[in-house]
């Protein structure tokens, strides 16, 4: 790429730094993760590169937990650039005359085995265009009834994490984040909502690109704190063959928004990522 904004200095190290800073969170939430596992299953990862391999266009990393604690759990980095098709590149700010781009992240999905942990998603990214932004948060997804109250403690623990998180750096952010995710996860041919929901953000440029990374990365500490904390507390608690089913059914819900409405899994295909990198999010078993 060779447009000013995404070339000239500070631009360059900015995005390296974000690339960097998403490749370390990885390895914190896997190191988080694996200790939680009693059998000591381990992260497998498998590299992958974008397109067919005539020219550099990046690629990641996928990392892959089955165990007896998480089910299935995915933390995957990604450093993607190029072009967008012309059939995409209008629905991205800042590619519609230009549709050259940049774009690293981190993704996260927890799928626990026991019914009473809940499954939770998060993931931050910075994407290039004309334009410069961040964009990601975190979400919780309860599997039983019971649990999927905004009383429940497991909610009330990841809300604050985050609140935690927003407040050190704008008390506007988190009313203003929850908000843009209660909207977002929610299922309109259901009529509810995915799960209790979180922060979300996007295309955030305040004009303090310095400001906007150090917010992103405390998004992503918060997860990392909260989450594990969470799964280690619901891990061993006795459940039912109902309370299974329950989950089977819920996560159904999981899969029916991840395929209709996430905005990540489009642009992960829309921009030739990694298939199996993309759709690792869908649970390892599941009912309708």
């Amino acid at each position: 790429m060779n447009n000013d904004l995404t070339e000239i200095e500070p631009w360059g190290q900015r995005k390296q730094r974000a690339a960097n800073w998403f490749r370390e969170l990885r390895d914190e939430l896997c190191q988080r993760l694996e200790a939680l596992e009693p059998d000591g299953a381990k992260f497998t990862r498998e590299a992958w590169t974008r397109g067919d391999g005539s020219e550099d266009l990046g690629g990641g990393e996928m990392s892959m937990l089955r165990g007896q604690t998480f089910e299935k759990a995915g933390v995957h980095i990604s450093t993607v650039f190029g072009e967008f098709s012309e059939q995409f590149r209008g629905q991205v700010a800042g590619a519609e005359d230009d549709p050259r781009f940049w774009a690293a992240g981190i993704s996260v999905i927890a799928h626990p085995l026991n019914p009473h942990a809940p499954t939770a998603h998060m993931n931050t990214r910075m994407v290039v265009t004309t334009r410069g932004w961040f964009g990601g948060g975190g979400d919780l997804t309860p599997m039983l009834a019971a649990a999927r109250t905004q009383e429940h403690e497991d909610t009330r623990a990841f809300h604050a994490a985050f609140q935690q998180a927003c407040d050190r750096h704008d008390p506007a952010y988190y009313p203003r984040f929850k908000e843009e995710c209660d909207s977002y996860f929610f299922l309109p041919h259901r009529n509810e909502m995915r799960g209790t929901g979180g922060i979300f953000y996007d295309h955030l440029d305040s004009g303090d690109w310095e400001a906007d990374f150090a917010f992103t990365q405390d998004v992503g500490r918060a997860f990392a704190d909260v989450y594990p904390e969470i799964a280690s507390i619901r891990r061993d608690q006795p459940f039912s063959d109902d309370d299974r089913k329950h989950q089977m059914q819920q996560r159904g819900r999981y899969v029916e928004f991840n395929l209709l409405y996430d905005r990540g899994t489009t642009f992960g295909l829309k921009t030739g990522g990694n298939v199996n990198s993309i759709l690792s999010s869908m649970p390892p078993v599941v009912s309708w």
